[in-house]
């Protein structure tokens, strides 16, 4: 009886495992959905701005911080009357372990949202966010009855639809456990985000580690519309990281509201009306041009445009997580034709309080450095360096910038996450093109005594088990960047 017991276990675990293996590898490689992986016609760039939020240290060695992006997003919500669309991944109060006082960014954008539905009652608002703000269904959060309560569309995005980074993880979790459904106020385990417990299931969803992790605002002006893509989180505890952003009006913040109109829809959300565009000639603009870029096409141009840059041109990156390999090989093949590149990088040491593990940007800026790229630090003192930027300054005085929500790495870039970057072609001596320029040199060259950044010896990591360690995160998408 044992004998036959055992090739019938053998049989049935074989079973399972290639059940377990195809499952991951399905969810993998799976066709997209709809509407998402897109890159927009190039249309004429129209009232283009750059934005930036600075933190760092003054001579006398106090901690300052300048904010221009968060009040950009409050005047195009008090100038709305029409239709406003927000896409934000994180909007929430949770400040996890820092005892830093913050901004209540997500308390002031509730409040202002609340405001001027009120002054406007005809105005459409839509708000869609990421499912880790209800703690993937294990809360609902006061923030959000009370928007709804207000006629505000909440619409967190169903993630189950996306392909899975972690396919050890999440081909099981499909297997056995995708019907299993959080019950707000019933859980007993600790709450990632906040203080009120969760369940099980919760917990089983955030181990998939992939988000909508957009950050867009559309809304109308006038007879025109604008859009804003940014790095910003209206999240409490986000609130003294460094971000930037890009604010455009024209036929761009258009095509931005058309992949948010596709965002709702992954959210189960019935679609927002689209409006017309205005009659406007826009080909007389003289701003360069604009184009939307979301998911792997945000890979594609970032590749596109290192491989551009030509001896005597200079490249500069600016970036919270950077270890997609084929954004770091492009890099250095950039150097080796005789680019000039500059590597800005968070050094992965704070996380809301808690002290991180250097992971990505030590072991990947040890490989920059022995490349020949020039790298530095952000100055960090319990924020974050929260950036996504990368600008290809050219030999006549233009450039090419790329900024948005997407990190360089893979979970960011292959089709993982939702992700919004902009990509804006800009002519020589445009006023949001010397901003760009001026924020990466004020932060590279510590300008006027201020400490933005700090030299590269001051992290170096040359740990061949640490940088073989990331190389196994990033390519099994254990990990959470």
């Amino acid at each position: 009886m044992r004998l036959r017991r055992k090739p019938v276990l053998v049989t049935l675990l074989a079973l399972f495992l290639a059940a377990w293996t195809g499952m991951g590898a399905w969810h993998v490689y799976k066709p997209m959905p709809g509407g998402l992986d897109v890159a927009s016609p190039w249309v004429p760039a129209v009232d283009v701005t750059f934005l930036a939020d600075h933190s760092y240290l003054s001579p006398a060695g106090e901690p300052r911080r300048e904010q221009e992006i968060f009040e950009s997003i409050l005047a195009m919500v008090r100038r709305a009357e029409r239709l406003l669309v927000l896409d934000m991944f994180l909007f929430n109060e949770f400040a996890g372990e820092s005892d830093r006082s913050h901004r209540p960014l997500s308390s002031e954008l509730t409040a202002a949202l609340l405001t001027q539905r009120q002054r406007q009652p005809s105005l459409d608002v839509v708000f869609i966010t990421d499912p880790v703000n209800t703690v993937y269904g294990g809360l609902v959060p006061d923030r959000f009855q009370r928007l709804e309560a207000g006629g505000v569309r909440v619409i967190p995005t169903e993630l189950d639809r996306l392909r899975d980074p972690n396919p050890l993880w999440s081909g099981l979790w499909r297997l056995c456990c995708r019907g299993l459904d959080a019950e707000p106020g019933e859980g007993w385990l600790p709450n990632p985000i906040g203080d009120e417990p969760v369940g099980l299931a919760a917990w089983m969803r955030l181990l998939n580690v992939k988000a909508n992790h957009r950050k867009t605002v559309v809304a109308d002006r006038g007879d025109d519309w604008q859009g804003l893509v940014t790095s910003l989180n209206p999240h409490d505890a986000s609130s003294r990281h460094g971000n930037v952003a890009l604010r455009f009006a024209g036929p761009a913040a258009l095509d931005l509201l058309g992949t948010e109109q596709v965002a709702a829809l992954h959210g189960g959300a019935p679609p927002f009306a689209m409006p017309r565009a205005p009659a406007r000639d826009y080909l007389e603009a003289d701003e360069g041009r604009l184009r939307i870029l979301t998911e792997a096409r945000i890979r594609e141009a970032a590749i596109d445009m290192i491989d551009k840059a030509r001896r005597g041109e200079r490249l500069d990156l600016a970036m919270f997580y950077l270890s997609h390999r084929g954004v770091i090989e492009a890099l250095k093949r950039a150097v080796e034709r005789g680019v000039d590149v500059r590597a800005l990088l968070d050094p992965n040491y704070d996380a809301f309080g808690r002290e991180k593990n250097g992971l990505p940007n030590r072991p990947v800026g040890m490989e920059l450095h022995r490349a020949g790229i020039e790298v530095r630090w952000c100055l960090t003192t319990g924020e974050q360096c929260h950036s996504k930027l990368l600008m290809h300054h050219q030999g006549d005085g233009s450039a090419d910038i790329l900024l948005g929500s997407a990190n360089f790495t893979r979970r960011n870039l292959d089709n993982f996450n939702m992700e919004t970057n902009v990509e804006w072609q800009a002519p020589a001596g445009h006023p949001a093109l010397v901003a760009a320029t001026d924020y990466f040199a004020r932060r590279w060259a510590n300008r006027d005594g201020e400490r933005h950044s700090l030299p590269f010896a001051d992290y170096a990591d040359d740990s061949s088990l640490r940088y073989w360690r990331y190389r196994v995160m990033e390519a099994t998408g254990l990990s959470t960047f």
